[in-house]
Order: structure tokens, then C-alpha cells, then sequence
């Protein structure tokens, strides 16, 4: 069974110009719902960065070792080492280890399905579609629905594992004299491996005990791991259990509680290390501003996709023609992109003058200065080039 198809599809001008016009709706939808995105966006960031510079200039540091009741619903910071209660131990492999969590890993030995299209315009409007599907083996985490290729002959995957994934948690999980919450043991996730030996071998209950063998710091469920078939599945594991952590939060008797800002947003931070206070609000400020990027990103292209689907009609009208449709398209995808950058980037003004109207104000100022002077620029280079006096005209040659 070959590990690459072709597949040739053809469309004609008629059936894409359908298409296209069906396609007006979805872009419209894409391009309207983009703006409350990027405005809301910017009201998230602001309520964000507000809290925490109320966060900031409320939080007290304390020491780690002892409960002082006089903090008692304060905002507090402090750095300690992370103690638990017993050990941690995997249901189903008797796996044990000494953590905040025990983090098993299941991966399966599956076909994968990876696609490549090309497509070719011809005369008339219509297009050839030629797709490659090309199949590999590789691990994969999650199961892959293999009914679903294109040629699922030869290529069929097990469908679900033998075993699952899991993490088991400690509980408590103590700073010093303070215990986390749940939320706080829900950010500690930085796992280091854990690997498996001939001895922990031993402890693996039936019938998982006869089906597994030791490979790579592994356990592994198969023939021969050094060359896996499709079904064979790796179980590898972690453990989660950092020395020191730094966390801010509502002290709650031994416990903490999300401060409630009133710019809006809770506060609850954890960071594996020893970090100060104002380490801590760095680094999620930081954390905002990157999420805060990546949503105007989002909005933009929800808003440059949507109007490349409004305005696809007329490049596929103009297909007709091969080259005039691709000139038409590609004009569009240039004014589409402008138009979306630009409509972006007013949004995000408008926005920010409602969040923050000085600043946004001065920005907006800013901005229409510049245009204004980047107008009257041109309009006076425009009155330079016509005040140049026209030269004479060159004299009349001298008959001989």
C-alpha cells in the first residue's frame, strides 16, 4: 500500500461563483464580530493591568514559617519551601514518588494523515484541485480517527488506548506553616521525568504486569520497542514537586483566597522559585501584554479573512480570465489587508478612549496630527513644484 495518494478534483466557474457568494455570509459574520473582540480586548487588558496595580500597592509580604491571624483577609506575598503528606502512587502501574502531582503520559504508535493541495486556475473560471495525502507512523498523545483519511485502507488506527493518562495530586500541599488552595496547586505544572526501572517493573499490578516492558525510561506495551508497530503505546511519567514557591493571595486562616480588585479582575499568583512581590506583578503584567497581542492578532485576521470572503465574488467573476482573476485577487488581498489593518486599529483607539480617555485622546491626537502634517506636507511640496518658473524656450536655430 503506497504512503502517498493524488487526488485531481475539478470545480466549474458556475459552482465556485456559488460557492463564493455562500462564502459572503461567513466573512460577513467573521468581519462584524471582529470589532466587539478587539474592543472588548482592550477593556480586558485595562481591567487586567488596573488589578494589578491594585494588587501591587496592597500586597504585603510575610514570613513563610508562621500564620499571623493579623493578616487575616490582607493580600499577601511570600516565598517558602513546598512540603507534602505521604506519598503519591499511579492506580494502575504502582508507580510512587514523593510530589505535588504524579503526571502519567500516555502516547500510542498511530498513523497520521498530513494534506497538501494545489490548485490551478483554467480558462473559463473553472479549477483543478490536486491533493496529495501523504501517511506516516508516529506517537501521538491523543487517538487519531484514521476513518476519516482519505485512504483509511492500510492505514487504520486502533481508536482508543489500553490506558489513559491521569495525575494524581497531593493533598495538602504546604508552604511553611500555609497550605494551598486548589487553584494554587493547579498552577504548579512544571514536571520533571520520572523514568521507570526493571524494579518498578516489579510493582506493576496484573494484567498491566504481563503487557508492559521497561524501554527508555519507559514502560512500554508492544513487541519490540526499538521498532514499534501501530497499537504499541509508551507510558511515561512526571513529577511535579518544586523546592520553593512565591504566591500572592487573601490570606484565608492557613489557606488563600483570589483578592477581588475593584478594577474587576481576581488575584491569585504562583511561581515555582523565589520571586518577589514586584517580580510576581511584572511578570503577569507581562503575561497580559502577550495576551493582549495575541488577541488583537486574532481580531485582525477574523477581520482581514471575513472581507477576503466578502470580496472572493468578484476575483472568482473575474477567473474567467485566469490572469485577470489572479490580478483581481491579489489587489483585493492587498485592500483587504490595508482596510483590516486600518479598521483595527481605529477600533483599538476607540477603544482605548473609552478605557482610557485621556490617553486615548492624546494618542488619537496624536495620530490625526501626524496625518495633518503628512497632508500639508504634500499639499506644500504640490505648491513648490507649480511656483517653478517655466524655463524659456530654447532660441530659434540660425538658418545657414
Amino acid at each position: 500500500m503506497s504512503d502517498s495518494v493524488t487526488v485531481t478534483s475539478s470545480q466549474s466557474w458556475f459552482s465556485r461563483l456559488m460557492d463564493s457568494i455562500k462564502s459572503v455570509l461567513v466573512g460577513l459574520a467573521l468581519f462584524v464580530v471582529a470589532f466587539p473582540v478587539l474592543f472588548w480586548n482592550e477593556g480586558r487588558a485595562v481591567r487586567t493591568a488596573r488589578s494589578l496595580e491594585e494588587g501591587a500597592g496592597s500586597v504585603v509580604s510575610v514570613p513563610a514559617d508562621q500564620v499571623n491571624a493579623g493578616n487575616e483577609g490582607k493580600l499577601v506575598h511570600l516565598t517558602g519551601p513546598v512540603s507534602t503528606q505521604g506519598e503519591l502512587t499511579d492506580p494502575d502501574f504502582g508507580v510512587h514518588a514523593q510530589g505535588v502531582k504524579l503526571v502519567r503520559h500516555v502516547d500510542m504508535y498511530q498513523w497520521k494523515q498530513q494534506e497538501k493541495s494545489e490548485k490551478r486556475k483554467k480558462l473559463g473560471g473553472g479549477e483543478e484541485t490536486v491533493t496529495t495525502y501523504t501517511y506516516s507512523k508516529d506517537w501521538s498523545s491523543e487517538p487519531i480517527d484514521s476513518s476519516s483519511f482519505q485512504e483509511s485502507n492500510g492505514h487504520q488506527n486502533p481508536g482508543s488506548f489500553p490506558v489513559e493518562a491521569s495525575t494524581e495530586v497531593a493533598d495538602p500541599v504546604e508552604v511553611g506553616a500555609f497550605t494551598l488552595s486548589t487553584e494554587q496547586v493547579d498552577q504548579l505544572n512544571d514536571g520533571k521525568d520520572l523514568p521507570v526501572t526493571e524494579a518498578m517493573l516489579q510493582e506493576v499490578p496484573e494484567p498491566l504486569g504481563s503487557q508492559v516492558k521497561v524501554s527508555d525510561g519507559r514502560f512500554y506495551m508492544g513487541e519490540n520497542p526499538a521498532s514499534p508497530q501501530v497499537g504499541d503505546v509508551r507510558i511515561s511519567f512526571q513529577v511535579v514537586n518544586p523546592a520553593t514557591v512565591s504566591l500572592i493571595g487573601v490570606q484565608t486562616g492557613k489557606s488563600f483566597a483570589a483578592y477581588q480588585a475593584k478594577a474587576g479582575d481576581t488575584i491569585l499568583l504562583v511561581d515555582e522559585g523565589t520571586h518577589t512581590a514586584p517580580e510576581m506583578f511584572q511578570a503577569a503584567q507581562s503575561r497580559n501584554t502577550v495576551l493582549t497581542w495575541i488577541v488583537r492578532a486574532g481580531g485582525f485576521l477574523m477581520m482581514f479573512i471575513g472581507l477576503l470572503a466578502v470580496f472572493k465574488p468578484i476575483s472568482v467573476f473575474g477567473d474567467v480570465i485566469p490572469l485577470v482573476g489572479t490580478m483581481l485577487g491579489a489587489g483585493l488581498g492587498v485592500f483587504s489587508f490595508l482596510l483590516s489593518f486600518a479598521l483595527s486599529i481605529f477600533t483599538i483607539a476607540v477603544a482605548w478612549i473609552f478605557y482610557r480617555p485621556i490617553l486615548g485622546i492624546v494618542l488619537l491626537a496624536l495620530a490625526l496630527g501626524g496625518l495633518l502634517w503628512l497632508v500639508s506636507l504634500g499639499r506644500k511640496k504640490k505648491r513648490q513644484r507649480l511656483a517653478l518658473p517655466i524655463p524659456p524656450p530654447p532660441p530659434a536655430p540660425v538658418p545657414a
